[in-house]
């Protein structure tokens, strides 16, 4: 084990971590407001992902509208997941929520299987082509870094944000909804507009996510992108509450994660996922309230 060795683990588990940072963001998001664990969130991205390439490849539209478009058809889904399973059975139990929102992902998964049958694995071009820079000899390319720097400008928006009448009312709703009914608050307002900026993370992170590998039905679920489980864990590192701590909670997933190619565990089969899986236990066993938070999310 060498310096450039852990440096180039560093590098490249930061800028994988950024998506699943973005990832992160979202359920946490969507937990505070809801008490929901969103499992539909990774597919938004898929589902803006695959919105995306058909606009570009397929369509012939410039790389931005095509992004655009990939990115409301992201919140759409939202939107849509709100109104047609979170919204109906926002009396059911939180075991209830779960499923609907596994079902949601299941049937997004699906559909992208029907559509692409016959060209199953996709490529999405870069929005810039090339390597940026070699740090400990780690390729780094401009696509990785644009990835990096729109997580930095979706925290410090976020930030500004939650300081906003509509972020405030986001927060009101989420600690006692009836208290803000009574003072002219929308809960259902609050609800959808939670779910749409949510979807819309798990679009950026489809988008930015998407070409630097081959994508398949399912990409960030449990395709080449396998955001969904490492996103989660970077929510539980949050204590499902804290949104600077799902930003910095994904860079530590991604990090650790990354600590699996060491030369030293070459000889383990699965050592991103063991190292990964030990690294949460321990932190469940020794923080179970989340290593950013006082107080666990109940």
């Amino acid at each position: 084990m060498t310096i450039d060795e852990l440096g180039i683990v560093l590098v490249t588990g930061v800028l994988q971590g950024s998506v699943y940072a973005l990832v992160a963001l979202g359920i946490v998001l969507v937990y505070r407001a809801s008490g929901v664990f969103n499992f539909a969130q990774a597919e938004f991205g898929t589902t803006g992902l695959f919105a995306a390439f058909v606009a570009v490849e397929i369509w012939g539209w410039s790389y931005g509208w095509g992004v655009l478009f990939g990115l409301l058809a992201a919140v759409a889904m939202g939107l849509l997941t709100e109104r047609l399973v979170i919204h109906p059975l926002r009396d059911a139990s939180k075991v209830t929520l779960l499923v609907g929102t596994a079902g949601v992902a299941l049937t997004a998964v699906g559909i992208q299987f029907w559509q692409n049958n016959e060209v199953p694995i996709r490529q999405m071009p870069k929005i810039v082509e090339g390597v940026a820079a070699t740090p400990f000899g780690a390729a780094v390319t401009y696509q990785q870094l644009i990835t990096f720097g729109v997580l930095c400008a979706v925290a410090v928006a976020l930030a500004v944000f939650f300081r906003s009448p509509s972020g405030l009312a986001i927060q009101a709703a989420q600690q006692e909804s009836t208290a803000a009914e009574l003072v002219g608050i929308s809960v259902r307002r609050v609800s959808m507009m939670t779910w749409g900026i949510a979807a819309l993370l798990g679009g950026l992170a489809g988008v930015l996510a998407g070409p630097n590998t081959t994508f398949t039905a399912g990409f960030l679920t449990f395709g080449a992108g396998r955001a969904l489980l490492p996103g989660l864990m970077a929510a539980v590192l949050a204590g499902m509450r804290s949104m600077p701590g799902a930003v910095i909670g994904g860079l530590v997933v991604g990090v650790v994660e990354q600590l699996g190619t060491l030369s030293a565990l070459e000889q383990v089969h699965g050592a991103k996922a063991l190292v990964l899986f030990v690294f949460l236990l321990a932190v469940l066993l020794l923080r179970p309230q989340g290593l950013f938070v006082r107080r666990a999310a109940t």
